[in-house]
């Protein structure tokens, strides 16, 4: 079975195996995780779960419900560890999660020891409250409150542990902030005691002795415990047993008292500390105020040695000074001028060459080449030294162990519980409230906290200065000025060092430290907005591999070798500082557009083919790049380049922007097409004659076959064909017209003609490697198992190729699948899976502004509705697509069906005469189309309005034929209207009467059945 790991000692997070973060879709997935977690290895039932998940508020189907978030839950935990999905076990009368590396079992674990070290490592898996994102839900309470007093416990146990070893004045301040937390623990107060004390702060104790008492008798009418008054009786006679124990066992620190709680680095904690140890030199590298410091000061405070922890802080040397040892000689109080001859690097040397320490040094970046000098020579002569350095770039030394620190990791999304989880959010609103009482991270707020991280990047020290304008900005004052952050983010708060009190500061204190080539080079990276390749950086900017490694060495551009190919990115708040002094900025961008412009026309022609998907998922990385590349010079000729792209992704509403532009003649007679084929997508009417003279441009090319097919949609059949290429240039577009000629086929009901194009053009875009192709002819190919009544068939080939679609992120095609999954699930019977299908399929298309596929979509939802007894619901989606369907100048393909679906949602409401007349309207439309397999809808349904049993009867004989001779037998719900028709008109004309008529109606045509009414 496979591993994965489960955290809960915080906001609700799964890893694979191998450490990467698995993505849980959806609040309700998230609780059912929660839930199964919080009882894991024991069965709970489906009520239950139903019951934790939606309470009173249950969904009409809560089985069906709970069955799609375990479906749901099952695949996210599957894509990410094949096999995972044999965790959740069905288990009558419900689900068993077997859940075999959680953090909490490994916090019981560890908690069960009496070491520093392993008591520490338990405390360090906690990323914040137990279950933290479902906390107030009623089935994670007990098992959180649980795990909440297993924590105190622990943190009582390491307290006591580390006060048995010296480390009084240490636990001393570490428990200022529990106790305050829990100020009637009385077993937290007992330790908090006897550390004061140890430390020599009598008075101190006694005064938390007397504030607890008091606290006690006030609010519960009790005294202290017996053993706490026991320890109070042994500080006043100053028992020797008390006292710290000798002085050669103390662990000295001279890092500054914590004044506010690290947020968001549990497990950078976690780890740093567990390093330390094993390595000599390690480095803490990243951004200016991305809190390097106080990760160090805080990852050093709980290391053990004889001689303790030493900082030394460097920043006010000025840059270049070759004064180091002299700046770590006075840290150590050992700085003498007089009477030597030694070096202040010898000197340095024989103060620590019998001590074992950890020296802290802090802001080398200014001073790197003398401190590498120094720790080289420490690290040699001074076995028992480790170094711990913070720099914006490294030291560049043998044993040298790089740990960069990255910002601190910003919601994905505004949603609340998605924002609480973010550790910058988390940071932002800490501070926030510490400036202004009343501020609160709630559904108001956390839309601006969410677009407040991500714009400052998560660098904690921009977040920080941010939250100090919470008070005369609001939040979201703050981040309307976000354009202005220069002026914006400033401190006035005196005990920060003046480096740090701006973010201009911040920055500027690396930019200084810049020759003038890699400033130049550094400035001309901020006009890609969204990072770039090595290629584009050198094309670009004018420059080499070397200075790019050197800036991001220097912690100013950040390589992100996240993707398919590493990206080179620059903070906002850097290329914001940057822009500002890009000397040749015109240059730049007219190099920047004409490298992206040049890359989108060598992308255009690997779109169609077996490149793809690598294609598709260079541009998506390029998004931003190429938009600013449309307004710096790029125009009409990129967005002609990028319209196969566009339409791809979906992005119908981008493209016509783009294309609106003005370009020269010859780009405007490239773009006239895809214009009129982006507008048609989007339900805009174009006059015949207009869509002639744009296909005209280009008669036989992709643009032209997209303009035909566009077409389609808008019901014209005729022109389609028409406007169809035929002498087709290459082979990609002779299988995207067949596609558009099975389309025109489906909707004619020409099975023969269908099934021919859509199987060459299938076989024809299998050839070239097109998957997009192949999804669209295979869409076709499936749309004729349903017109045969093969609904098994057509439901595996959509299922593939919805699989296909969304692993390409193709979102029209996905919204297609869905909606062709949702219909083929109202034919089957299956209504609440049409319903849920045909709602994805909607928001989708919603999403992308498609009107088809809104309509598709809807058409689904309302059959659904219909057929499942939801009457007033159904027309309402009927009526609205009736609506659009009737058309200004003709009708649309779906009208007839639509109107047959209406008709028998109205017959069922009490009103067969209305309903016959929408009926013979169905009928009329079809008749107009000239589309045979049209009309036999209209007729069963005439014959369940009409009100003569006799011409009902012919009418159902009429149309059983027409299914045969069209070959399109009806679907189980279908059977359902005629068999419901059937036994209505046997029980009143009686059996053999009613088969005389039904053989009667069988030999008349759909027109001759319809003109008996």
């Amino acid at each position: 079975m496979s591993a994965v790991q489960f955290g809960v000692l915080g906001p609700l997070a799964v890893r694979t195996d191998a450490g990467e973060p698995v993505v849980v879709p959806g609040t309700k997935v998230r609780a059912l995780l929660a839930d199964l977690l919080a009882n894991r290895n024991q069965v709970i039932s489906a009520d239950r779960l139903i019951d934790d998940l939606w309470g009173t508020d249950s969904p009409a189907d809560p089985l069906g419900a709970l069955q799609v978030r375990v479906s749901q839950l099952r695949k996210a935990l599957n894509d990410a560890e094949p096999g995972a999905r044999e965790l959740i076990e069905s288990r009558p009368p419900g689900y068993l999660l077997r859940a075999a590396s959680v953090d909490a079992d490994r916090f019981a674990e560890l908690a069960r020891s009496s070491d520093v070290d392993r008591l520490t490592e338990a405390l360090g898996l906690w990323r914040g409250e137990a279950y933290a994102d479902v906390a107030d839900a009623e089935f994670a309470r007990a098992e959180a409150a649980r795990l909440a007093e297993q924590r105190l416990t622990v943190q009582e146990r390491l307290a006591e542990a580390r006060l048995a070893r010296g480390e009084h004045d240490l636990v001393a301040a570490d428990l200022v902030e529990l106790v305050a937390r829990h100020p009637l623990r009385e077993g937290l107060r007992a330790v908090q005691l006897r550390a004061l004390y140890a430390a020599g702060r009598q008075t101190e104790a006694l005064d938390s002795y007397a504030e607890l008492r008091d606290r006690l008798a006030e609010e519960l009418g009790l005294d202290p415990g017996p053993e706490l008054v026991a320890l109070h009786r042994r500080i006043l006679e100053q028992d020797a047993g008390l006292s710290a124990p000798p002085k050669a066992a103390i662990i000295r620190n001279s890092l500054p008292a914590q004044l506010d709680e690290l947020v968001g680095r549990a497990e950078a904690l976690a780890e740093l500390r567990a390093l330390l140890p094993r390595q000599r030199l390690v480095t803490l590298v990243g951004p200016g105020g991305v809190g390097k410091t106080r990760l160090a000061t805080e990852a050093a405070r709980t290391q053990s040695l004889p001689d303790g922890v030493q900082l030394v802080e460097l920043a006010p040397l000025p840059a270049g000074d070759p004064r180091v040892a002299e700046q770590v000689l006075v840290a150590l109080g050992t700085y003498e001028t007089a009477g030597t001859s030694l070096s202040a690097g010898d000197r340095v040397v024989a103060a620590l060459r019998h001590r074992q320490l950890l020296l802290v040094l802090d802001n080398c970046e200014h001073v790197i080449e003398p401190v590498a000098e120094l720790v080289t020579r420490l690290l040699r002569d001074v076995p028992g030294l480790r170094v711990l350095a913070t720099s914006r770039e490294p030291l560049g030394l043998t044993g040298e162990l790089l740990w960069d620190v990255p910002p601190l990791p910003v919601p994905d999304d505004s949603d609340l519980n998605t924002v609480r989880r973010s550790a910058a959010a988390r940071l932002f609103a800490a501070r926030a409230a510490a400036q202004q009482r009343g501020f609160r991270l709630d559904e108001q707020t956390a839309p601006a906290v969410a677009q407040l991280c991500r714009r400052l990047d998560g660098l904690p020290l921009a977040l920080e200065l941010a939250a100090t304008r919470v008070r005369a900005l609001g939040v979201r004052g703050v981040v309307d000025r976000l354009d202005d952050r220069f002026r914006l983010l400033t401190s006035a708060q005196r005990d920060v060092p003046t480096r740090q009190r701006t973010l201009t500061a911040v920055i500027s204190w690396s930019w200084d430290l810049l020759d003038q080539t890699d400033r130049a080079v550094l400035a001309r990276l901020a006009v890609f907005p969204d990072g770039s390749t090595p290629e584009a950086a050198e094309h670009v900017c004018r420059t080499d591999l070397d200075t790019l490694a050197r800036l991001v060495d220097r912690s100013l551009v950040v390589l992100d070798d996240s993707g398919a190919d590493p990206r080179y990115r620059l903070l906002e708040s850097v290329a914001a500082f940057c822009l500002d002094r890009l000397s040749d900025a015109d240059e730049v961008r007219a190099r920047h557009a004409a490298y992206y412009t040049e890359l989108a026309e060598r992308a255009d022609p690997g779109l169609r083919g077996a490149e793809q998907q690598r294609w598709l998922a260079q541009l998506d990385a390029e998004t931003a790049n190429l938009r600013s590349a449309l307004v710096n010079g790029g125009g009409l000729r990129l967005a002609v380049a990028l319209s196969w792209y566009w339409y791809l992704r979906g992005r119908l509403t981008e493209a016509r922007q783009a294309l609106a532009m003005p370009g020269d003649p010859a780009q405007e007679t490239r773009a006239a097409p895809w214009r009129v084929g982006f507008a048609l997508a989007q339900g805009e009417a174009i006059a015949p004659d207009d869509v002639r003279a744009a296909v005209a441009v280009d008669p036989n090319g992709h643009a032209a076959w997209f303009a035909a097919n566009a077409v389609i949609e808008h019901g014209d059949l005729a022109l389609a064909s028409e406007l169809l290429p035929t002498a087709v240039v290459d082979s990609w577009t002779e299988a995207a017209v067949l596609t558009s000629r099975a389309h025109l086929a489906h909707a004619n009901g020409d099975q023969a003609t269908l099934e021919r194009t859509a199987t060459r053009s299938a076989a024809l875009f299998a050839d070239l490697g097109d998957r997009w192709g192949r999804l669209r002819a295979t869409e076709w190919v499936g749309g004729l198992a349903d017109m045969r009544g093969e609904h098994e068939r057509a439901v595996a080939l959509h299922r593939e190729g919805l699989r296909w679609a969304e692993e390409l992120a193709l979102w029209p095609q996905v919204c297609a699948e869905l909606s062709w999954l949702a219909w083929l699930a109202v034919q089957t019977r299956d209504y609440a899976q049409a319903r849920e299908l045909a709602e994805r399929a909607y928001d989708l298309a919603v999403e992308q502004g498609s009107p088809g596929a809104l309509i598709f979509a809807e058409m689904s939802l309302g059959m659904a509705a219909r057929r499942d007894g939801k009457l007033d619901l159904a027309v309402t989606h009927l009526t609205h697509l009736a609506d659009l369907g009737r058309g200004e100048t003709q009708p649309a393909l779906y009208l007839p069906m639509i109107l047959v679906e209406l008709g028998y949602a109205v017959e069922q409401g009490g009103d067969p005469d209305a309903a016959l007349a929408l009926h013979i309207e169905a009928f009329e439309a079809a008749e107009a189309m000239a589309t045979m397999r049209d009309a036999v809808g209209p007729l069963e349904g005439m014959a369940a309005a009409v009100r003569s049993p006799e011409v009902a009867a012919r009418l159902l004989g009429a149309a059983a034929a027409a299914r045969l001779a069209t070959q399109s037998p009806a679907a189980p719900a279908e059977r359902d209207d005629t068999d419901r028709t059937t036994g209505r008109l046997r029980a009143e004309l009686g059996p053999e009467r009613f088969d005389e008529l039904l053989a009667e109606g069988a030999k008349l045509s759909p027109g001759e059945a319809r003109a008996q009414l």
